[in-house]
């Protein structure tokens, strides 16, 4: 589905915008050091692919939520959604990658209309683990979503499900008024058939994004708490927690220097750099493919519009071997992948 060329024009100039602003290291506190220059302190530069392991598609922008942390601008004015033809030529790349995970995310992947049948017809191409990002809300949002956890299970999708806290104040704060008693009763609903129990082949894991200005916590101890509590309060049972840091570009680039807080971020990014979590970052082992079809190193840079550097930068021409020899894209906003214990979609990294 097309956008009018107004939404296009405006989409352009505010990835302009935010590009500029990631670009300029420059505060009051001084320059900081842009993410190339600090890779080659460590002699990582330039950043290269490891094994291709995951194919991450996006199915479109569209969501029934409008988070604000999202980096992915989503929400149900969104008109972005990957097509059945887009769609076709990337089961002809499942079919045939060196990837053993297919991730399908947003918006809500599951908005798209033609979700059910390429879950049905990529999951014939014998690909290990099959990721679906719900927002569990989702499920709950329409009667046409409410057998969603019977056909997860049907597939034997592994759900990585948003959670921001296991309170339904924080929850709502950062998701919306009544994301949390829906999100806590698709958990339930998921369950009910299998899902997140121990012992069970039905994967359920949790995702969990800082509310404000800061990076998350130990991802550890995270999930000790988000266990404990979501067992005691809801008897609700999930397997793993990721801990992902808020990325400065979107939405959340837009609430840091509304509040004032986009220094202070970007420095203590900086200033927690990990070159450990350099080796691991997502980027080096996930191509990431926009709604559209466009190929990029990640999903932030899909956001960025900074696509692959490669002869093949479609999923119509797509070739893994040159895809593999390129030099992946980085701009400031890479420092929250690499702060601290590092992130990704898969949670830590180092």
């Amino acid at each position: 589905m097309k956008k009018s060329l107004k939404a296009r024009n405006n989409d352009i100039a505010k990835t302009a915008r935010q590009m500029e602003i990631l670009s300029s290291g420059i505060f009051a506190t001084g320059e900081l050091p842009t993410f190339a220059a600090k890779i080659k302190e460590t002699h990582q530069f330039p950043l290269r692919p490891n094994k291709l392991e995951i194919l991450q598609i996006n199915l479109g922008y569209m969501c029934n939520q409008v988070c604000g942390h999202c980096h992915v601008d989503a929400g149900p004015d969104r008109k972005e959604i990957m097509t059945v033809e887009t769609m076709q030529q990337c089961l002809d790349v499942i079919k045939t990658t060196e990837a053993h995970t297919l991730d399908l995310t947003g918006g809500a992947p599951e908005m798209n209309p033609n979700f059910r049948w390429f879950v049905e017809e990529a999951s014939k191409a014998g690909i290990k683990d099959f990721i679906v990002r719900s927002n569990l809300t989702i499920i709950r949002a329409n009667k046409k979503y409410y057998d969603l956890p019977e056909f997860f299970k049907k597939h034997n999708v592994h759900v990585v499900s948003s959670m921001p806290h296991w309170t339904r104040g924080k929850t709502d704060k950062q998701r919306g008024d009544g994301v949390f008693d829906k999100s806590i009763k698709a958990l339930q609903e998921l369950n009910a058939i299998g899902y997140g129990l121990e012992g069970s082949g039905l994967k359920l894991d949790l995702v969990y994004n800082p509310s404000g200005a800061f990076l998350p916590g130990d991802q550890q101890a995270l999930e000790n708490d988000f266990k404990k509590e979501l067992k005691t309060a809801f008897n609700i049972d999930f397997h793993s927690l990721f801990a992902i840091t808020n990325l400065p570009i979107s939405r959340f680039l837009d609430y840091l220097i509304a509040s004032d807080n986009y220094e202070e971020y970007m420095t203590s990014l900086v200033e927690a750099y990990n070159p450990s979590a350099v080796t691991n970052v997502m980027c080096t082992n996930t191509i990431s493919i926009s709604w559209d079809g466009w190929l990029y190193d990640c999903d932030f840079n899909q956001m960025l519009n900074l696509k692959v550097a490669s002869t093949v930068k479609h999923i119509s021409n797509y070739n893994e071997a040159k895809l593999q020899d390129r030099n992946i894209i980085t701009n400031q906003h890479c420092y929250g992948c690499t702060a601290g214990a590092g992130s990704s979609c898969q949670g830590v990294v180092a």
